[in-house]
């Protein structure tokens, strides 16, 4: 029997091209103990080719459902992965969609005046 949700519709989303972190001493920054993470790496590495629910990464990275949702939590917080869409599961129930924010992501050190992060 055919679901009246559709699983994996197609996700229209472009990632900015740079997202920079300032490191300056004046503010402090999460973003660089946020990426120290083996599973946060893993997790933006399998977001990388195309955008994914909690569970489609848990699966990619090999780990729990738990864990992804922990890590996931953080990135988003760090700007550093966006949710982007809305899936329904067969069983009708909303699946958030994950990407990366930015394509690339630039640590400079000092004040340069342009803070993305």
């Amino acid at each position: 029997m055919a679901s009246a949700f559709p699983h994996h519709p197609p996700v229209e989303y472009a990632p900015r091209e740079q997202t920079s972190v300032v490191v300056d001493g004046t503010e402090p920054t999460d973003v660089l103990q946020i990426l120290s993470s083996e599973t946060a790496q893993e997790i933006l590495g399998a977001l990388r080719d195309e955008p994914r629910t909690a569970s489609d990464i848990a699966d990619a990275v090999d780990r729990s459902l738990q864990s992804v949702s922990y890590h996931l939590d953080r990135l988003r917080r760090a700007n550093l992965i966006e949710a982007v869409e809305t899936w329904y599961s067969e069983k009708g129930t909303e699946m958030t969609v994950y990407a990366l924010a930015a394509e690339r992501l630039v640590v400079q050190f000092g004040d340069t005046g342009d803070r993305s992060v």
